[in-house]
């Protein structure tokens, strides 16, 4: 099983957006393959080329390859599959104690967070770039954050080049990067648009310390320079939510430098030290999870005064532990098979219908309904891609939710507010194969 650093995951996310600005410092095989990804047309494409080229990559390559690969598979709905293709692990602190129950306790994170932010200016939650689950909670955090009177929200993945996003309502492509392409993340700007929240682009094309000191001055002076009673939630990747170097090497992360730049102390929430990454059950979020079974995201509150866990306590304020979701199912679960013979053949062929199981928070604590798409969709082409756009939206729109259906016999759901939409497939070059409309109650 693969485990990186959430340094080289980060770091690999701006290659294919810079690859002259990586040729500085990468070998000619990995930027070709880079540039041999930029030039695929769609997400879907990208996805078939390194479904098709990894295996016969070197092994620097292959990790490349396959971090990319898990990326496509996140940006196109096949979640379970994105963290199968990259299970990333932090290494934790050597002489980590993990919490027992005689001494802890688990409580909802979206009440913990929102108590706990009452008194704060800045609040930070941390994302997996490859894990749809991890935006789940800023999701549910932005009406509690709203509600306390916090006004901004920085995502880092929104760009400069879509001035009208907040009067249209609705994220499109050129909004941001393509971490915003994941319907997960579209959701949360949407809904931090509808909740009044003035949106804040802060990322950059910088490396290293350069790009941390130029996330933090870019939200100080978009923010606080202008508004000194502003109350700022941020929503960024990996160790940018730390308070003191240490998971990004020597380098001081975004947060450490708002924090000087702002005198204000951010609640800083880290989702990424304690993530599932695949079945090996004896690890330590498997050890939490068992010790503190949920079926919502959790913190851990100490029995003696309270206050939230943490593993990296000068770092990070809080460790949320999301409830296990992984399953192979994923993949295919065949079921309602039947036999069928082909004329002119002796023999009979038995078809099976594929389903391809979603995890159920998708749900989002039933606020989404499941509706069930099938491959005939796809009118003869796979794979393709199903995007459920809001009816009036564009093709470019972020959909409300997708999936890449990838054999004949497939059938899964997409889950969807209430409301009416458009179901587009499309093939790997982005051209419609079937477009249709539904209500959901």
């Amino acid at each position: 099983m693969l485990a990186r650093s959430a340094v080289r995951a980060g770091l690999a996310v701006a290659l294919l957006a810079c690859a002259s600005a990586a040729a500085q410092s990468f070998d000619p095989s990995a930027l070709k393959l880079l540039q041999s990804m930029g030039r695929q047309p769609t997400t879907l494409a990208r996805y078939q080329y390194l479904i098709q080229v990894e295996p016969s990559l070197r092994a620097d390559d292959r990790i490349l390859a396959l971090q990319f690969l898990s990326f496509s598979e996140d940006e196109l709905g096949l979640y379970d599959q994105a963290v199968f293709s990259f299970p990333l692990k932090n290494s934790l602190p050597d002489d980590l104690k993990l919490p027992t129950p005689a001494d802890w306790r688990a409580a909802d994170a979206v009440d913990a967070i929102a108590a706990l932010a009452a008194q704060r200016r800045i609040v930070m939650v941390n994302e997996a770039h490859h894990d749809a689950h991890t935006r789940q909670l800023t999701l549910e955090l932005l009406p509690r954050l709203r509600a306390l009177g916090f006004n901004y929200f920085a995502a880092e993945a929104l760009g400069t080049d879509d001035p009208d996003l907040a009067r249209r309502g609705y994220p499109v492509r050129k909004s941001g990067t393509e971490y915003l392409r994941d319907p997960l993340y579209g959701d949360i700007v949407r809904e931090a648009i509808r909740l009044g929240f003035t949106l804040v682009p802060y990322d950059n094309a910088l490396n290293g310390q350069a790009r941390e000191n130029a996330q933090a001055d870019t939200l100080y002076q978009a923010v606080f320079a202008k508004d000194p009673n502003a109350r700022l939630f941020v929503h960024a990747g990996y160790a940018h939510i730390d308070k003191v170097a240490g998971r990004l090497g020597g380098i001081q992360p975004m947060a450490m430098r708002l924090q000087a730049l702002t005198g204000q102390v951010p609640l800083c929430i880290d989702q990424t030290d304690f993530l599932e990454t695949g079945l090996d059950t004896s690890d330590p979020y498997h050890q939490l999870v068992r010790a503190f079974p949920s079926e919502k995201p959790e913190v851990l509150l100490s029995r003696q005064t309270g206050q939230p866990w943490s593993a990296r306590p000068t770092a990070y304020d809080i460790n949320v532990i999301l409830p296990d979701s992984l399953s192979l199912d994923a993949f295919g679960m065949y079921k309602y098979g039947y036999r069928i013979t082909l004329q002119g053949e002796a023999m009979s062929h038995v078809i099976d219908r594929n389903e391809m199981e979603r995890d159920g928070w998708l749900s989002l604590d039933g606020k989404r309904s499941p509706h069930p798409i099938n491959a005939m969709l796809c009118r003869g082409t796979v794979p393709c891609v199903v995007d459920a756009h809001y009816l009036g939206e564009p093709d470019d729109a972020i959909a409300a939710d997708r999936y890449a259906i990838t054999g004949y016999n497939e059938f899964t759901n997409l889950y969807l507010r209430p409301g009416r939409y458009r179901l587009r497939a499309s093939d790997s070059d982005g051209h419609t194969l079937s477009e249709s409309e539904i209500d959901m109650p």
